[in-house]
């Protein structure tokens, strides 16, 4: 098993659309890469209900095998758990959990493995930067008070932990034409593109053709 490149896609604040954004950006590098999906989310894990995961994944030797939707393997909680079970643990319940997910899924060798993270800058970032040796760090950001508040705690986090910031996805959900947002250029970090408000990106279509997505997928392809 080879992973070449482990992407991480989070915000402290929930509810920016980093899930969404993840699932697309996979399926746009998917074209041309073989890609795998990582739903780092514990408590609140989307990306089987992103791609319509029906499905348990199976279990060989004590591994977890990934299932593969829209030509993406992918390994989500939400998937494993039953559908009206809630993962109400506490910190350590959730790292081993967590640490089971990271080293307990057989992988096949993939070009990029993006990680779903979940909001905060708590247990989960610590474990699983522990326990991967993630590449890069891509920020997702509204142009919101309150998400440029989390946002620059997430990026006070990953300074510390040394992490490689890649650079910020907008995900412009008003179309709001002022597109920069100050307090990430101030902090140096480049950005990759944005997001325009589509009702297949809002209630997602894995079978969407998303130009935005493809553009930004082909400047990650270029950088990494």
């Amino acid at each position: 098993m080879s992973i070449k490149k482990i992407i991480a896609f989070g915000s402290a604040k929930g509810g920016v659309g980093k899930s969404s954004i993840t699932a697309s950006i996979g399926i746009s590098l998917s074209k041309n890469n073989k890609v795998g999906i990582l739903d780092a989310d514990i408590y609140g894990p989307n990306q089987d209900i992103l791609f319509d995961i029906q499905e348990k994944p199976k279990f060989e030797n004590k591994s977890i095998k990934p299932i593969k939707k829209n030509n993406i393997d992918i390994v989500s909680m939400g998937s494993i758990l039953d559908d009206d079970k809630a993962a109400t643990w506490r910190g350590p319940m959730l790292s081993s959990a967590l640490r089971q997910l990271i080293n307990s899924t057989a992988w096949e060798d993939l070009d990029y493995l993006l990680i779903d993270m979940p909001p905060g800058t708590g247990d989960a970032y610590l474990t699983l930067f522990k326990e991967l040796n993630v590449d890069y760090f891509i920020l997702i950001a509204i142009n919101n008070i309150l998400s440029s508040s989390d946002s620059l705690r997430t990026i006070s986090m990953l300074n510390k932990l040394n992490v490689n910031i890649l650079g910020y996805i907008e995900n412009n959900i008003f179309n709001n034409k002022k597109e920069e947002l100050n307090f990430i250029k101030f902090n140096g970090i480049d950005k990759l593109g944005s997001f325009s408000f589509h009702k297949k990106i809002f209630n997602f279509d894995p079978d969407y053709n998303c130009d935005e997505s493809n553009n930004i997928a082909k400047k990650i392809e270029k950088i990494i």
